[in-house]
């Protein structure tokens, strides 16, 4: 056994600590107190609602993802490095690769659905219970919820590290496991995109006819969409969330270790195993995992009753846990020059992450000026509230921009300064960034499973002490969604400059240079089809909402009509006509998205060539991960704003300032909660598309043009 296959049974043990360790909190949050008969029946809709919806949806994915995998299967069982002779590919088969491929896509897909389906089944108990619990204290309840959401962020790190470390020793080839992170990564564009959809749908429509027209609460039982976005907030803030966030996670390892194949010279030269750089972001995704699980055990509510003070706490302490964690390994794997430079570069990108995670904190907390201003302005109508928010929004993003520039250029230069390449230290930073997962994934599942909690606790009438605990736990997990959706894209941002450097790689392996010359008119054509994609893609996935919930505005507004008792509190609304519209809605719009993911990608690269692919790509880069922060902090900027108003100010829930803000509110939903995160799992769908199909594109591309022109 080599040293790093040693390293990689390691990881696959640590992975199972991981599971193990989430399987324990999923129990433990169980066995707690599950409230009264009442209680349990509202939480059961929630439930039921949640389950039937990622039934109807993993059921048309299997369908979908076996669809692929053949298609894999085939493609991939030709040698792409055959020569192109008269329009017509001639080379040996290669059917093993063909098969592998496809059993990782297949792998790739069920461990991101695994993690996404356990962090879904432990929400939905853990929303009720959190809600009871609050009955006792805020601090129980901020347990609850917290563990719950460790849950997922355990789970999720776990079945990622031992797949990626459980295929590559099978195959020994990292180029597989390109297959293995497309299929993680269009199983979370799917699910993202659908949840988002779902959630966005039953919010607006809860939200325009239950608060502005109606004037009742947010979370009133009486509301026919209440429960639709209860379920809303499950499958598309916990599954959908922890779906993009475990794509990221591994497509940064998988392009981490393809661009370490080029390295086995240096590692020698270092007196280290050949395949060490290949291996070495499967090690800090171990020693992420440590400190992950160390850094959970701090996050505690002290005696000032602030849980976000808690959130950040616990992500700080890991963060320096995890840096003091990869220097001593470094130190005790013998400490070269070269691994001076890949830890430069893996501090690089953890530094930056946090860094992003508080200026996204400040533009979207209610505590800071943004979101107070954009309140302020509310007084003067929904007008000033949109412009406000949408020149925050983009201001916000240049702080962010410059902080991953920075990342990059640290982790480039740090690397080559020490002898490594710099490519490599970006795919490095990249995984340092996303090496913390573990607990950045926990803080976001807290914020929908706290959400719920308030929504329960109002719909059974729990009283307003408890309303009041779920809903200081709901302000400090607005926020630290909103956090964790910018380290999501942030993340993403290095994690696809890192795959396009891995596309070059794949492509100089064939001995095809990428050329990508801006005064190549093929190439400034990709550029421009890149960069309009992202746009175009938010654009359906919003437009599928605004259709979706005007359909179910329609249906309250005629259960309202047909059943007066429903006002009067003495007839049920049909909860379930709801949540059949917003599942309906989701599945049948994600047809579109899926084709810019995948198709329109394969389109530029068969018909333009791998040059213009190479363009296409850095343009959907660039103006996804702007288009991706912009839009999600001006979503969490308005839902935000509009909180800070219900509290008591400018006039509190009811005056015209409020109203203002709840359109805002109903604007910024489909921006932060359905486009915005989504757009940094569709570049990294295309990104892995790009790399994947490199040798078939090289391959076909000039007998295609030759056949055309």
């Amino acid at each position: 056994m080599t040293v790093a296959d040693m390293w990689l049974y390691v990881a696959i043990v640590l992975g199972f600590i991981s599971l193990g360790y989430a399987l324990y909190l999923f129990h433990w949050v169980s066995k707690q107190d599950a409230g009264g008969p009442h209680e349990q029946q509202i939480a059961g809709f929630i439930q039921e609602g949640a389950r039937a919806y990622l039934k109807k949806l993993y059921t048309a994915l299997a369908k979908l993802v076996g669809v692929v995998a053949v298609f894999l299967a085939m493609i991939f069982s030709i040698d792409m490095i055959a020569t192109v002779t008269a329009g017509k590919l001639v080379g040996a088969a290669n059917p093993l690769e063909g098969v592998w491929t496809a059993i990782a896509f297949v792998v790739g897909s069920l461990c991101s659905a695994l993690a996404g389906y356990l962090g879904m089944s432990i929400a939905v108990k853990a929303n009720l219970r959190s809600a009871v619990a609050a009955k006792v204290g805020l601090n129980p309840a901020f347990n609850v919820a917290f563990y719950a959401g460790a849950v997922l962020g355990m789970a999720m790190v776990g079945t990622a590290v031992i797949g990626i470390c459980g295929i590559f020793l099978l195959t020994d080839d990292p180029n597989i496991l390109l297959g293995f992170s497309l299929g993680a990564s269009a199983m979370a564009l799917l699910a993202k995109a659908g949840g988002g959809i779902f959630t966005k749908t039953a919010d607006i429509a809860a939200d325009l006819v239950g608060k502005v027209e109606a004037g009742i609460p947010e979370d009133d039982p009486r509301n026919p969409a209440v429960i639709a976005d209860n379920v809303g907030d499950n499958v598309g803030d916990v599954a959908g969330m922890g779906a993009d966030i475990f794509d990221s996670y591994v497509a940064s390892a998988v392009a981490a270790m393809v661009l370490g194949v080029g390295l086995g010279e240096t590692a020698i030269a270092e007196g280290l195993d050949k395949r060490f750089y290949v291996v070495f972001p499967i090690i800090l995704c171990a020693v992420g995992m440590v400190a992950s699980f160390i850094g959970i055990q701090f996050v505690r509510v002290g005696k000032n009753g602030k849980p976000g003070e808690a959130l950040n706490r616990g992500t700080v302490l890991t963060c320096i846990i995890f840096a003091v964690l990869a220097t001593l390994f470094v130190f005790a794997n013998g400490y070269s020059r070269a691994d001076a430079g890949i830890l430069v570069a893996t501090v690089s990108g953890l530094v930056i992450a946090v860094l992003i995670g508080f200026i996204t904190d400040f533009f979207t907390n209610d505590e800071r000026k943004p979101v107070r201003k954009v309140a302020e302005m509310s007084k003067s109508g929904s007008a000033i509230t949109i412009i406000t928010g949408l020149s925050y929004g983009f201001i916000s993003v240049l702080p962010s921009i410059v902080g991953i520039v920075i990342a990059m250029l640290c982790a480039y230069f740090g690397a080559e300064f020490f002898g490594v390449s710099g490519i490599y230290g970006i795919g490095v930073s990249a995984v340092g960034m996303l090496s913390i997962t573990g607990v950045i994934v926990s803080a976001d599942a807290y914020g929908p499973i706290v959400d719920n909690a308030k929504g329960i606790a109002e719909m059974s009438g729990m009283g307003h002490a408890v309303v009041d605990r779920c809903d200081t736990l709901d302000s400090a997990g607005n926020t630290a969604k909103a956090i964790t959706k910018g380290f999501a894209i942030s993340a993403a941002a290095l994690t696809v400059l890192a795959l396009f450097s891995a596309y070059g790689e794949v492509l100089r392996g064939l001995n095809f240079e990428l050329n990508i010359n801006l005064q190549n008119p093929v190439v400034l054509a990709g550029v421009f089809l890149g960069a309009v994609a992202p746009p175009v893609f938010a654009a359906l996935l919003m437009l599928a909402v605004t259709k979706n919930a005007f359909i179910m505005i329609e249906e309250i507004r005629a259960q309202f009509r047909a059943k007066p008792g429903i006002m009067k509190g003495t007839e049920l609304p049909d909860y379930n006509r709801c949540v059949s519209i917003a599942s309906q809605g989701a599945l049948s719009s994600l047809v579109m998205p899926a084709i810019i993911a995948v198709v329109l990608p394969l389109a530029v690269g068969f018909l333009l060539g791998t040059d213009a692919l190479g363009g296409f790509l850095g343009g959907a880069i660039f103006t996804g991960v702007i288009f991706a922060m912009f839009m999600s902090n001006s979503g969490g900027l308005w839902d935000n704003a509009k909180k800070y108003i219900e509290s008591g100010h400018h006039g509190g829930p009811g005056s015209d300032a409020h109203k203002a803000a709840v359109v805002g509110d109903t604007v910024g939903d489909p921006f932060k909660d359905t486009a915005g995160p989504s757009i940094n799992t569709l570049i990294t769908v295309m990104s892995l598309v790009c790399s994947l199909f490199a040798p078939v594109i090289a391959a076909l591309h000039p007998a295609l043009k030759n056949l055309i022109f």
